[in-house]
C-alpha cells in the first residue's frame, strides 16, 4: 500500500514536455486501463478523442484559453461525457453519470500515464461550444489532457490536512 501511495503522492501536473513522440504502445496501455474504469451501470458513457495533428492542438489550445503548453505536447487527449447514453437508463440523473463516467475514466488515464513515466495535466479550462465544434463530437467536454515526456519536475504543491476534508459520523 505504501508503494501505490508513494506512487500516487509522486505525480505531478506538468506543462513542459519533451518533443518526443509517445509511442503507440504507451497510448493503447493507457487506454487499456482507462476502459477498465467503473462506470454507472457499465454503460461507459464516454468518449476519448486522441489528438496528434499540430493544427488541431492549435485550435484545441486557443478553445482552453490559449494555455500554449497544450499544443506544446506532443499528444492530447479529449474526455467526452455521453449524457444520450446514460439518460437512456437514468433520465436526468444520466447526464450526472455521463460526467461522473467520463471523469473516473480520465483519473484511470491519469495514473496509467504517470505509471508508464508520461505525465499530463488535467486542464479544465475551456470553451465548451469550441472543443465540440473542432472536434466534431457531440456530448460534453470534461478534460483536456496534454500528454508526453517531462521537461520539468515540480515540488510537491503540499495538501491539505485530512481534517478539513473528512467528516466522520459515528
Amino acid at each position: 500500500m505504501e508503494e501505490f501511495y508513494e506512487f500516487v503522492k509522486n505525480r505531478r501536473s506538468i506543462r513542459k514536455f519533451l518533443s518526443k513522440e509517445v509511442e503507440n504502445e504507451k497510448i493503447e496501455k493507457i487506454l487499456k486501463i482507462m476502459k477498465e474504469a467503473p462506470s454507472a451501470g457499465n454503460l461507459q458513457a464516454y468518449k476519448v478523442i486522441i489528438v496528434k495533428n499540430e493544427k488541431i492542438k492549435k485550435e484545441i489550445c486557443k478553445a482552453c484559453f490559449h494555455q500554449k503548453f497544450i499544443e506544446e505536447a506532443p499528444l492530447v487527449f479529449v474526455f467526452f461525457a455521453k449524457p444520450k447514453i446514460s439518460s437512456i437508463y437514468y433520465g436526468k440523473r444520466g447526464t450526472f453519470y455521463s460526467i461522473l463516467d467520463a471523469t473516473i475514466a480520465a483519473t484511470y488515464a491519469m495514473l496509467a500515464i504517470h505509471c508508464l513515466d508520461l505525465s499530463t495535466c488535467w486542464v479544465s479550462a475551456f470553451n465548451d461550444e469550441e472543443l465540440i465544434k473542432i472536434l466534431k463530437e457531440d456530448g460534453i467536454p470534461i478534460a483536456v489532457f496534454p500528454i508526453g515526456y517531462p521537461a520539468e519536475k515540480p515540488k510537491h504543491p503540499g495538501r491539505k490536512e485530512l481534517k478539513e476534508l473528512v467528516k466522520e459520523i459515528s
